[in-house]
């Protein structure tokens, strides 16, 4: 028998790399399924761009942070997401505690600006929320605003202030006090709180209760009073914000988180969704469109409304240390939950 001549040979490897090559880069006809407990219409914005520019199908699956969270632990290595989105950091942390996140690629964590992505590689930062204090102009002067989150633990704040304690923002912010100033100073803090405050169920809520001078003033994330102002701004027109700065509690950055399940079965899809919104794509999404988030990429723009995250003089948290099950722990022991 003879051989086959190099032509040949050419040929068909030529053939084969091209068809191995093909079947590579062609998206799978199941896409991928993302567990979203980001904001439901910035997820489809992501979602629809990254769809058009790719071509991969993406099925969302919302809930909460703590609701997707615990659900991807329950499910462990059997759960069909493929990528987890939150909108707070804690629940991320949840999930990678319990090792079930894949590395993500380096050229991803390249894009994201230092301060916004965990030195283990685990999960990623996506977008960003300041935490404010919004006070009704009327009934608060400047001189009168508190210096420091710590301030409204005083008594002279005593009613006067509300805040969602039941929600993801909340705990993220706790949890940030919690990692910065300990257990001690946390819990003092949040059993005077619940003495001081009224509680409320969600962001939104505290900021029409301020600007109806139900309160005089509570703790929010910034993008609750832009994305009121961009309408009608009925719900925030006697209100202001507050940024406490310095470094202090109040002035936390919170981290919107993505992450790629280890047992992802579309692994180099899932890791290409999550590289297009912290890219250019994405990213541009949080400065043109209506979300209010801040960007994190490198080199990327937040809405030009905001005040810079340069200006906020946030306190500098690792957010892979954010303890979730802690600050339940303390928010149960205060009974604020």
């Amino acid at each position: 028998m003879s051989r086959p001549s190099a032509r040949i040979l050419t040929t068909a490897l030529l053939v084969s790399t091209l068809f191995s090559a093909a079947a590579h880069a062609a998206p799978s006809a199941e896409g991928i399924v993302v567990y979203n407990a980001q904001h439901e219409s910035l997820t489809k914005s992501w979602v629809e761009g990254f769809t058009k520019e790719t071509g991969i199908k993406v099925t969302v699956r919302n809930g909460s942070d703590s609701e997707m969270g615990n659900q991807i632990v329950q499910e462990g290595a059997s759960s069909p997401a493929d990528v987890f989105l939150t909108e707070n950091s804690p629940a991320m942390v949840l999930v990678d505690n319990a090792r079930l996140l894949a590395p993500v690629e380096a050229s991803t964590l390249a894009q994201v600006d230092p301060a916004f992505r965990p030195a283990q590689g685990k999960w990623v930062g996506i977008a960003a929320r300041s935490t404010v204090f919004v006070y009704n102009k009327n009934r608060v002067t400047q001189k009168e605003l508190p210096k420091s989150l710590l301030d409204l633990a005083k008594p002279e704040w005593k009613g006067r202030w509300g805040a969602a304690p039941a929600g993801a923002d909340f705990q993220a912010i706790v949890s940030a006090l919690l990692e910065q100033k300990g257990e001690a100073v946390t819990l003092g803090w949040l059993k005077a709180m619940k003495t001081n405050a009224l509680p409320y169920k969600g962001n939104s809520v505290v900021m029409k209760a301020v600007n109806a001078s139900q309160i005089d003033g509570g703790v929010i994330y910034h993008y609750y009073y832009f994305g009121d102002q961009n309408k009608t701004g009925e719900n925030s027109k006697n209100t202001a914000l507050h940024y406490f700065k310095q470094q202090d509690p109040g002035a936390f950055v919170s981290l919107s988180g993505g992450g790629v399940l280890a047992s992802s079965k579309h692994k180099e899809e899932a890791q290409a969704f999550l590289k297009w919104i912290t890219g250019k794509g994405g990213q541009t999404i949080l400065k043109t469109e209506n979300s209010f988030e801040y960007a994190v990429g490198l080199g990327t723009q937040s809405n030009p409304k905001l005040v810079p995250l340069k200006n906020l003089d946030a306190p500098k948290i690792d957010a892979s240390r954010l303890n979730s099950r802690k600050t339940v722990e303390l928010m149960t022991q205060a009974g604020l939950l």
